[in-house]
């Protein structure tokens, strides 16, 4: 991994952004992509948005990662950090309980991918908490320009397997909230892509560690590599 930003300490938890009582489930809309899955959509979810993306993008030890993809070593085409709640920048710590208030998850990981302008972007794909987690949520918080989010279920087999139909595609703002839900991160993938003209955007992503007692007693889950967990 490679550092590209120097970091500040998070020491002015307070510095305009909606305090977590401001949140606002107004407005929340559920789109329900087959009988399993479900995805949420908040608009206008957090106030003072724009202030945590500037702080983000100043304090955030950002890393790029390279990955080993077939026979050649590609670097990731956006930057990313991750903590536990506890280490992360304010007010996540305040956020998570309103998340768990609302979906029943204790969220204590917290991540965030800074996508510079529209040439950054993260390919189709289902979160790792898909190794530990049955029906895992999965909840996200856009600060910056707008961008398209992408759902497709996997595989045209599964697709035609289930109701719901084929690819979806959303729009998030900053302050909009997105979660995804029930077996999302099993059978259907996500992606932001490629887009000409785009702003920076930070999506900061809140997921819970706990397995739940399904996964904690099946042995694919005390089988996950170590990778799968961080």
């Amino acid at each position: 991994m490679t550092a590209v930003f120097t970091p500040s300490l998070f020491d002015d938890p307070g510095l305009g952004v909606g305090r977590p009582g401001d949140v606002s489930w107004s407005g929340a809309h559920r789109t329900v992509l087959d009988e399993r899955s479900w995805v949420d959509v908040v608009p206008g979810w957090l106030p003072g948005a724009e202030e945590w993306f500037s702080r983000l993008v100043r304090e955030v030890p950002w890393l790029q990662r390279r990955r080993r993809m077939f026979d050649q070593e590609i670097v990731e085409p956006r930057l990313t950090c991750g903590w536990d709640l506890a280490g992360a920048p304010a007010p996540a710590d305040e956020l998570a309980p309103q998340l768990t208030g609302r979906y029943g998850e204790a969220f204590d990981r917290v991540s965030a991918n800074f996508y510079r302008d529209g040439t950054d972007s993260v390919a189709w794909h289902g979160d790792r908490v898909r190794f530990t987690h049955p029906s895992p949520v999965v909840a996200i918080v856009s600060l910056g320009a707008p961008r398209r989010f992408g759902l497709r279920p996997v595989g045209p087999a599964g697709a035609a397997g289930r109701s719901g139909g084929g690819t979806r595609w959303l729009t998030v703002c900053g302050g909009d909230l997105l979660v995804m839900g029930g077996r999302c991160q099993h059978e259907w993938q996500h992606t932001v892509p490629k887009d000409p003209g785009a702003g920076p955007r930070i999506s900061v992503t809140f997921r819970h560690s706990d397995p739940g007692p399904v996964a904690a007693r099946s042995e694919r889950a005390r089988e996950v590599p170590a990778w799968a967990l961080r």
